[in-house]
Formats: C-alpha cells, sequence, structure tokens
C-alpha cells in the first residue's frame, strides 16, 4: 500500500524498477540498520537520477563511522532532496503514527511488535510537541483528549513531565491509568503552571478519527453560526464517515458556514476527497425496517473556507488544491509541498523508514516543493500563543462575510 501524507490513504502498491545502467553499490558500514536504510532506499526510492548525490553521502558518512545509526540515517536522507523521507525510533510519537498509516506494509510483523494481537498504540496524553530554538512547545492538542481535557493549548511551552525532562513516549510508558504532572508556560513571561493528566494508551488513527468528530463546534460570528472542523488527516477510510457524520449532526448541521482546518498532523485524503464539499450529488440516507438510519454520502453546500499551512501535507495538499480550484478561500499560510508516495519498511532494530516511492502530478502539475498558496495570508508563530490563533480568527472573519453574501 503506498501512502500520500507525509504518507496518505490513497491505495495501490507501485513496484519500482530502476532501468538503464547499473548503478555503483553503496558503501557499507558494517552496521545492519544503517546499511539496510541505504539498500531499501536505492531499491525504492522514486527518482534514480538522485541516488547518486545519495550515495556520495552515505560515502562520507560511513568514512567518519556508524556509531548511530538513526542519526546517521537521518544525515544522508536530505541529499534526495525529497519529502517522505525519514527514520523513526520507538522512543518518537511520530514511529507510532505513521507505523499505524502503513501499518499493510508489515502486517505480519504486527503481531510480535505490539503482542499480543498487534494492536497499534502508545502510552500518551493527546499531545504533539516540537523543540523550537532549545524550548520545547506543544504544536497539537488532539480534540477529545486527555491533554485537551486538562486545558493544555497549542503554543504552550511544555518545562517537564513528573519533574523530569520531557519525552513524547518513554516518559509515559508503563503509566496508562495514571496522573501525571506536566509543568507548562503559557506565556514567555509566566510563571510555571502544574497540569494533572491522565495517560491512555492510545491507538493512533483511533485517536485522529475521534478528535476530528470532537473538534466540531459553532462559533457565533457578526450574527452567523459558523461551524468548525479539524481534519487532522485521511490516513484512513472511515475519515469520510467521520466527516460526514459531524456536517450531519448538530452543531454543524444548523450552522451558516463552516471553516474546514486542514492544518493536520499528517496528511492523507483519496484524489476525490473533497467531493464532500464539491460535489452535486444529493446526500442520501439508508433507513432499514426498524427504522435505522445509515448516511451515505453527506454533502455539504453551505459556504466554505479552509485552513492551511506547512502541516497541510501530501493528500491533504490535493484536498486544498481541490478546495481552492472551486472558488472556496484558503486562509493561513503555504502548504508543505510535500507530495509524493510513500511507503514504510521496517528495519532490523524495528525502527520506521518512510521512504518515497512514487511522484505525483495534479492537473499536470507538481507540488512537491511548491505546496499550495493561501489565498488570504495569515502568519503565525504559535510560540505562547496562550489560546490566540490569528489564522482562525481570519477564516472564521471570510466565513462570516461569505455567509452574509449568501
Amino acid at each position: 500500500m503506498t501512502h500520500f501524507l507525509k504518507s496518505g490513504a490513497a491505495a495501490g502498491l507501485f513496484l519500482l524498477l530502476v532501468t538503464g545502467a547499473e548503478a555503483e553499490a553503496p558503501a557499507r558500514s558494517g552496521n545492519a540498520v544503517f546499511d539496510k536504510a541505504v539498500e531499501l532506499v536505492n531499491q525504492h526510492f522514486h527518482d534514480p537520477a538522485a541516488l547518486p548525490k545519495f550515495n556520495a553521502a552515505v560515502a562520507a558518512e560511513v568514512q567518519k563511522g556508524v556509531a548511530d545509526p538513526h542519526q546517521a540515517i537521518l544525515d544522508v536522507l536530505p541529499a534526495l532532496g525529497a519529502s517522505h523521507m525519514g527514520h523513526f525510533t520507538q522512543a518518537e510519537l511520530a514511529y507510532y503514527e505513521l507505523a499505524d498509516i502503513f501499518r499493510f506494509n508489515f502486517r505480519n510483523e504486527l503481531p510480535r511488535l505490539f503482542p499480543p494481537q498487534g494492536r497499534i498504540s502508545y502510552p500518551g496524553i493527546g499531545l504533539a510537541s516540537e523543540v523550537m530554538d532549545g524550548k520545547r512547545f506543544v504544536t497539537d492538542v488532539y480534540d477529545g483528549a486527555p491533554a485537551a481535557l486538562a486545558g493544555i493549548e497549542k503554543g504552550d511551552e511544555i518545562l517537564s513531565l513528573d519533574d523530569k525532562l520531557f519525552t513524547e513516549v518513554e516518559g509515559f510508558r508503563g503509566k496508562a491509568g495514571q496522573t501525571v504532572t506536566l509543568m507548562i508556560r503559557r506565556t514567555a513571561d509566566a510563571e510555571p503552571k502544574a497540569y494533572s493528566v491522565q495517560v491512555q494508551d492510545l491507538g493512533p488513527s483511533d485517536t485522529f478519527v475521534d478528535a476530528i468528530g470532537k473538534s466540531a463546534r459553532v462559533v457565533e460570528k457578526d450574527g452567523r453560526k459558523i461551524g468548525y472542523l479539524h481534519v487532522w488527516f485521511y490516513g484512513r477510510g472511515d475519515v469520510t464517515d467521520a466527516i460526514g457524520a459531524a456536517l450531519a449532526s448538530e452543531p454543524l448541521a444548523s450552522a451558516d458556514a463552516l471553516v474546514l482546518d486542514l492544518r493536520g498532523r499528517w496528511g492523507g485524503a483519496p484524489p476525490d476527497a473533497a467531493e464532500t464539499f464539491l460535489g452535486g450529488t444529493p446526500a442520501f440516507t439508508f433507513i432499514d425496517r426498524d427504522g435505522k438510519r445509515e448516511l451515505s454520502n453527506e454533502r455539504w453546500h453551505k459556504p466554505v473556507v479552509a485552513l492551511i499551512d506547512e502541516g497541510t501535507r501530501s493528500g491533504l495538499e490535493v484536498y486544498a488544491y481541490a478546495l481552492q480550484q472551486k472558488g472556496i478561500p484558503l486562509v493561513g499560510t503555504r502548504t508543505a509541498g510535500a507530495l509524493l508516495g510513500a511507503r514504510g519498511y521496517l528495519l532490523p532494530d524495528d525502527s520506521l523508514l518512510e521512504i518515497a516511492v512514487a511522484g505525483v502530478e495534479l492537473d499536470g502539475k507538481v507540488l512537491e516543493g511548491k505546496g499550495v498558496e493561501p489565498d488570504i495570508a495569515v502568519p503565525f508563530d504559535l510560540r505562547y500563543a496562550a489560546g490566540h490563533d490569528p489564522q482562525l480568527d481570519a477564516a472564521l472573519d471570510r466565513a462570516a462575510a461569505v455567509a452574509g453574501d449568501g
């Protein structure tokens, strides 16, 4: 299965054959993890023309000596000049989220990796973070997850976890069902504040799909009811159902317009995903003899404004592009410019290697390295945001104006 996100959810299996003259064999380090990563890149990377530069970087890395295979892999992958290339260890949140998205690529190994049934999960509280200028900031808080329920917000600085250095996964290991304490600084000059959060055993994709539904809300703006829905990722088929169910029920069903947040954690989305907002077919519902109703293809026919930023990547860039082509305004900053097809591969130490295995064109255009530009540019430095979101504010203003025009 090849994914369009920083990977994604479009189905299909790509077998790439490197043709022409045999390339010179890459240097070997003697480290099984590093050498396997190099081998897989040479076998599967979508653009053979980039391999000589990559293998030169490999040779230089081998010359230095490979003491840390993870860092060595990260050092050589940029030579390919492509998105959808990464190496992830079990100490990283991204490992579990991507492993769930790529699970069909190594499904036979899942019972061993996640015994006994192969259900991918990790101990956590439902937030993502990033180190910026030596400080760790919350970049995402998944709707309905423990961190959100505890009041932690995007832009908060994380100072510690149970009086120790914060780590994405290891700090929560063995603590599912227990309460941990995060020390948070909300603004640059604020006193640290303690937040008690319950650790859960989280299924990555389940957490994302649940967060989509729980993100639904309505904001009163200029006398209009503006709905909001956050599409965190599109790496599973039931995302369409989750979006449809949210649109068909309150509070969104009676909204005058919608802000669709595509500032995702990952990408995904099949090429026709935007049809929920663009398709002309009417919504219809199946009703069985007991009166049970099953929504089939919900369609939104009211005004829409979409939010984008550098977190809008791969399949979600296709989504954003399709909306923009139909006149739906995009608010925020340029998308990631990361539109390739990717697969995940397990290495000998069970770390995860992501490889771009297919190039992608959209209407004959290449978005890789370019992205989609917003119609209304609004920069946003999330550090110490303290609950403020200028991109969302601008999108709500635009949605209220569009609803008023209608």
